[in-house]
């Protein structure tokens, strides 16, 4: 059970997973917790038990909360403050007129519902009788409903919060300083009926110090707290703790996102106790789980790889005692990956294992954006990564380090819970994460390699492998049709399998295509020692009268197999069974793989194994039996990789639980007639800063147009007919240098483009991208200007 079959790894030709290049070791501690940022460290029950609601494509479901669809109106702030100022004049004018009887029948109210004994003729109430309390009450309240009136007629909540607030702390917190001095002073001169109600209820005596002294205390009382009341209001408790530093790092806040409330800690439902399992009857196994959690044994991949397992229990329940006993065994270390690895020796973004997400950037709160995206953090999941993406930026705009990294290491956390596949190919020395993270890297053209690839892909037809070397080898070459070198290559393949039981080496393949008269006698020869081969024998007599005929494609292909026939190889793409060969077969297991391609001294051979793998990758993901594993392949440099029949077999990817990211420095580097193509086969487009104006024209073919509301303005001169208007107008157009003029708005929709190329060119800052998302089941997020983590 520790790896429940599923986990079970095996290599192409050895029946094993491959193990890591270098030995396993405890997993060192991460950089930072499961959902925090570097610096923060939430508890893993915390991490739990956060809400992750669902949302649109690439929103980071981590605690989110949905904003508001559409804007709200926002007055300006001049108006606001206006508007405050007015209404607060207001009800100091009523509130005086109020306080100097100049409003007549005020306090009728009080005196119709209390008896005649408590107010004398003038009106005051009388000595020790229930009007002393009776009457600062209902002025206190009167001046309570005075404030409510005016505050909520003049928005003062919403100027406090935008004027003040919004301000930062300091401001919040010195502002509060003369509204407290303001109201001190009017409650000492019995202006506010406070001191009036608190000395109402008092007993006095006969003895003059006694009362004086009770005075002198209920004044100091009021005073703390009036001032406790103003250091609540500014927030001077939570400047206290940012200073002090035991409030740890300030959260932003923000009234369209309020902090979802967490599930209650140690109920029924809490996941950190393990619900299912208890449900199950596994009782015991539960307490363990949630005691490694608990005890700070368990991490977040723990977690999830535990659950993962839990959950292909309750598919197969016949698993469910050998689980058990793995729980009991082996606590958080129950089926662990076949590495032994239970995390990552360092994490270079924020993830969250449970949604399966990871985090790049957040939305720019600008009006480029929808209203509900705006402000919100973007992230990536296999639900959009399984449409493909594709990414083109200039060099030296960090799609490597912001992006590809990323994403390739939120999947290599999944292959360690058991829930992805993960091939990540780039140039050697590419900053794609150390060898430790990979259970195999592959290093061509590195003597010191220890693993080596499977040129045929883990094919046993020579149809097939044909196809896959066809489409890598002449893929991209004009005027060479790719069926027929697939047809010449299989007419080689197939009688040399027969013969020797594998497929040739690259110089018995190069000699194949030369038609080295040795070669070819020797294994006609095989063949013909077998009399049953007779099939064999004419696939070889016809690849015999085509060789040299017009249109064949035997010279092309022999010189690409050349480009791989170099010293620098020599030793790689064995079949011959002595090395130990990775094959893309293997991605029916929670496999990690970095390939390391020999960019620099041969690149054209680099270019072509990229499309090798790209083949490879697609044949091998839509034949995979159990597709329950995400499959996921990772260019880091994608130029000159893709042709015609790869690019369609990318968009057939979604439906096999698979999706590959092409990066670009432009789209010059894919064929043109492939261009429009490529950008309909993937589902997510990402445009960084610095492309060409002609890139950024096809993205904005790509994203199309949308209805915007516009406003015309067209300003008209007033020509006023009596003598006085115009001489007022005169004076106007003296003081102010300009005409008087009438405005006349014209409100209209239109259609546009979400993004022009002018836009994409030059209006995108350094350190951000635009980025649009589709899920595999056919969500949609609008091109999104996004600001990638790691950007001031």
């Amino acid at each position: 059970m520790d790896t429940e079959d599923t986990y079970d790894g095996q290599a192409t030709r050895a029946g094993h997973v491959p193990r890591p290049a270098t030995s396993p070791e405890h997993p060192p501690k991460p950089r930072h917790a499961p959902g925090g940022a570097p610096g923060q460290t939430p508890a893993l029950a915390d991490w739990i038990s956060t809400p992750r609601p669902a949302a649109e494509p690439g929103v980071w479901r981590y605690g989110h909360t949905p904003r508001a669809a559409v804007e709200p109106e926002r007055t300006p702030d001049r108006a606001l403050a206006s508007g405050a100022l007015i209404s607060f004049l207001g009800c100091v004018l009523v509130w005086s007129l109020m306080r100097n009887t100049y409003i007549p029948f005020w306090d009728t109210p009080l005196k119709l519902f209390t008896p005649d004994s408590w107010w004398a003729a003038n009106g005051e109430p009388v000595a020790k009788t229930g009007g002393v309390q009776a009457k600062p009450i209902y002025e206190l309240l009167f001046v309570a409903a005075l404030l409510y009136g005016f505050g909520r007629l003049g928005n003062w909540r919403t100027v406090w919060t935008r004027l003040v607030v919004a301000r930062g702390p300091v401001v919040q917190a010195l502002a509060v300083v003369p509204l407290a001095y303001v109201t001190i002073v009017l409650v000492h001169n019995y202006q506010l009926p406070i001191r009036q109600l608190v000395e109402g209820f008092l007993t006095f005596d006969g003895d003059p110090v006694a009362n004086r002294a009770l005075m002198d205390t209920t004044r100091t009382v009021i005073d703390v707290v009036l001032v406790l009341a103003f250091a609540l209001l500014g927030g001077v408790v939570g400047l206290v703790r940012r200073f002090s530093g035991a409030g740890g790092a300030a959260q932003p806040a923000s009234a369209d996102r309020p902090h979802p409330p967490a599930p209650l800690p140690g109920g029924e439902d809490d996941p950190v106790r393990w619900p299912q399992v208890r449900g199950a009857g596994l009782v015991e196994v539960a307490d363990r789980l949630e005691g490694e959690a608990g005890g700070g044994r368990m991490n977040d991949v723990d977690y999830a790889r535990i659950r993962r397992a839990w959950d292909s229990v309750r598919v197969d329940p016949s698993r469910m005692r050998a689980f058990a006993d793995s729980v009991r065994d082996k606590g958080a270390g129950a089926c662990v990956h076949p590495s032994g690895d239970r995390d990552l020796p360092v994490r270079a973004a924020r993830h969250d294992l449970l949604a399966r997400q990871v985090l790049l950037g957040t939305v720019e709160d600008g009006v480029r954006n929808p209203y509900a995206r705006r402000g919100t953090s973007l992230a990536l999941d296999p639900d959009v990564l399984g449409t493909s993406l594709l990414a083109v930026g200039p060099s030296g705009t960090g799609k490597t380090q912001r992006l590809v990294r990323p994403v390739v290491e939120s999947l290599a956390l999944q292959a360690l819970a058991g829930q992805a596949a993960v091939v990540a190919v780039g140039a050697a020395g590419a900053q794609l994460g150390p060898d430790a993270a990979y259970d195999v890297v592959v290093r061509i053209g590195d003597p010191a390699s220890v693993y080596d690839l499977d040129l045929y892909g883990g094919a046993t037809d020579p149809d097939e492998a044909a196809t896959l070397l066809a489409e890598a080898f002449v893929g991209d070459v004009p005027g060479i049709d790719v069926r027929r070198a697939a047809t010449a290559l299989a007419q080689l393949l197939g009688p040399f399998r027969t013969a020797y039981g594998r497929f040739p080496a690259v110089p018995e393949l190069r000699e194949l295509l030369d038609q080295v008269p040795a070669a070819f006698d020797a294994l006609r020869r095989e063949l013909a020692a077998d009399g049953a081969q007779r099939a064999m024998l004419r696939e070889l007599d016809a690849r015999t009268r085509q060789h040299g005929a017009h249109g064949d494609p035997g010279p092309a292909l022999a010189d690409r197999v050349a480009l791989l026939d170099r010293p620098a190889f020599a030793g790689f793409f064995d079949t011959t069974g002595q090395g130990r060969p990775f094959s893309l077969r293997a991605l029916e297991h929670p496999i990690r793989v970095r390939v390391d391609l020999p960019e620099r001294g041969h690149a054209d051979a680099s270019r072509m194994l990229a499309r090798l793998l790209l083949a490879q990758f697609n044949a091998a993901a839509a034949a995979r039996a159990d597709r329950s594993l995400f499959a996921f392949l990772a260019f880091d440099d994608a130029s000159h990789t893709l042709t015609a029949e790869t690019v369609r077999g990318v968009q057939r990817l979604r439906s096999a639980h698979a999706g590959v990211l092409l990066t670009l420095r432009s789209l010059d580097d894919v064929p043109e007639a492939l261009r429009t193509p490529l950008l309909g086969a993937v589902g997510c487009r990402m445009a960084f800063s610095g492309v060409t104006t002609w890139d950024g024209k096809r993205f904005a073919e790509a994203w199309g147009t949308e209805w915007v509301e516009t406003r015309d303005v067209t300003h008209r001169t007033v020509f006023a007919d009596q003598p006085l208007t115009r001489a007022i107008h005169a004076f106007r157009k003296l003081v102010t240098g300009k005409a008087v003029t009438t405005d006349a708005v014209t409100v209209r929709q239109v259609e546009r483009e979400r993004w022009s190329a002018s836009d994409l060119a030059h209006a995108v800052p350094p350190g951000h991208a635009v980025l649009s998302l589709t899920s595999v089941k056919g969500e949609r997020a609008a091109p999104l200007l996004v600001r990638l983590a790691g950007t001031a």
